[in-house]
C-alpha cells in the first residue's frame, strides 16, 4: 500500500471534505480564481468546449467545476438501440458481475449487495454487467442517463470517503462499497437499471436533477427515497446528477439485455454519449 493510500485511513474524511466544500463555494475573487486557475493549469482543463469559456466569469469554483457544455460538445450516439457512457473520464473496471460480485482490481472485489446497500436490490444484477467510470478534475462532471428510465428510489449508503484515484483502487479492498455514495434505482423497458454516485474525498456533495443536494449531509445510516408513482422519468442522454468534485459512477445492468461495446476496456478513455453497450 502506498504511504499516502495508508495515510488516508486515518485522515478526518468528512471534516476534510467539508473544509473543501466551504472553499469551493466561496464567492472572494481572489480565492475562487486562484483556484480555478490552479485546475485548469494542473489538468489541462479544455474550457473551449464549456458553454462559458471566461475562467473569470464564475462566480465560485463549484460553479466552474460543474460548468455546462456548450450546445453539440458531446453526441449521443447514433444508434437507437445504443446504451451511453454517463460521463466523460476513463473507464475504471467493466464486464460481467460474476454472481453478484464486481470486480475492482487485481486482487479486489466487492459484491453488487454492499454497493447498493441491498441484498434483494443486487438479485436482478446477479450475473448482469456493470461499468465503472472515474471522473477526473478536468473532465465535465455531469452525469447523463445511458437509457430513458423511470426513477423508482434512490438509497444514500453512508461510509467513508477514500480517494478514488487509481492508486486507491488498487489499494483499498472494496473501495466503492466503503465510500458515501448514492444508489439511483430506475426502471426501464429493458429492466432495471441502477446508477450509483460514488464520493470520495474533498468531494463536496453529489446533486439530483429531481431531488437537488443529496450529499452532504452525509449519512449515518442507510437512507431511502421512494419516488414510484411522482412521475420523474430521466431520457436517454438528459443529465441526472453532477458531482462537486471527480468522482466515480458505475452502472449496473440485468443479465441477457446487452452487450458492453468492444471499446470499453480498463483505463481507457471515454467520453459522455459514446456507446457503452448495445440491448441484444
Amino acid at each position: 500500500m502506498s504511504p499516502v493510500t495508508a495515510l488516508t485511513y486515518v485522515l478526518p474524511h468528512r471534516l476534510l471534505s467539508s473544509l473543501a466544500r466551504r472553499l469551493a463555494y466561496s464567492r472572494t475573487p481572489w480565492l475562487k480564481q486562484w483556484l480555478i486557475d490552479a485546475v485548469v493549469r494542473r489538468f489541462g482543463v479544455n474550457l473551449g468546449e464549456a458553454a462559458e469559456p471566461d475562467p473569470r466569469a464564475y462566480p465560485s469554483f463549484n460553479a466552474f467545476f460543474t460548468r455546462a457544455l456548450r450546445p453539440g460538445a458531446r453526441m449521443a450516439d447514433a444508434d437507437p438501440r445504443a446504451l451511453l457512457v454517463p460521463a466523460d473520464g476513463h473507464v475504471s473496471q467493466c464486464g460481467k458481475i460474476e454472481d453478484g460480485t464486481i470486480f475492482q482490481a487485481k486482487g479486489r472485489a466487492f459484491t453488487a449487495a454492499e454497493l447498493l446497500g441491498d441484498a434483494e436490490a443486487a438479485k436482478p444484477f446477479a450475473d448482469g454487467l456493470f461499468a465503472t467510470v472515474y471522473l477526473s478534475p478536468r473532465d465535465y462532471h455531469r452525469v447523463h442517463m445511458p437509457w430513458t428510465g423511470t426513477l423508482r428510489e434512490t438509497v444514500h449508503v453512508p461510509g467513508r470517503l477514500f480517494s478514488v484515484g487509481t492508486v486507491a483502487v488498487r489499494d483499498v479492498p472494496r473501495l466503492f462499497a466503503r465510500n458515501e455514495r448514492l444508489a439511483c434505482h430506475f426502471d426501464t423497458d429493458f429492466g432495471p437499471m441502477a446508477c450509483v454516485m460514488v464520493g470520495a474525498l474533498l468531494v463536496s456533495g453529489v446533486e439530483t436533477v429531481w431531488s437537488g443536494v443529496e450529499i452532504p449531509e452525509y449519512a449515518s445510516e442507510i437512507t431511502r427515497k421512494d419516488w414510484r408513482g411522482k412521475g420523474v422519468t430521466v431520457e436517454r442522454f438528459a443529465e441526472m446528477a453532477r458531482f462537486n468534485y471527480g468522482s466515480t459512477v458505475i452502472v449496473l445492468l440485468p443479465p441477457g439485455v446487452a452487450r458492453l461495446s468492444d471499446e470499453l476496456k480498463a483505463e481507457a478513455p471515454v467520453r459522455l454519449g459514446q456507446k457503452l453497450a448495445a440491448l441484444l
